[in-house]
């Protein structure tokens, strides 16, 4: 049978590291932006941020063209941030 609903992406490392990951990175990315960031795009950010945590390929996505479409120099932070864009990649290489 073919089942062509999206499949959650695998989690990377054991044990949680994915997730440890994740919210290092993130955490160090507010840290960066602190207070130049609206209520708005702070909600997409974390949003973002709850997508790659649950490996959430669909709404990673979605999340990634609004912030690109509504937040254009969050978007450039974001791409700019080592640690975020090493994760985003790593979620798109695996099915993103």
């Amino acid at each position: 049978m073919n089942d062509d609903r999206p499949k959650p992406l695998p989690t990377t490392g054991p044990d949680g590291a994915h997730q440890e990951r994740v919210r290092a990175a993130f955490d160090d990315l507010g840290a960066k932006l602190g207070d130049r960031v609206s209520p708005e795009a702070r909600a997409t950010v974390e949003s973002l941020r709850a997508a790659a945590l649950e490996n959430d390929a669909v709404r990673l996505r979605r999340h990634l063209d609004d912030l690109k479409q509504r937040h254009g120099w969050l978007w450039e932070e974001l791409s700019a941030h080592p640690r975020v864009a090493a994760i985003v990649n790593e979620l798109a290489l695996m099915g993103l």
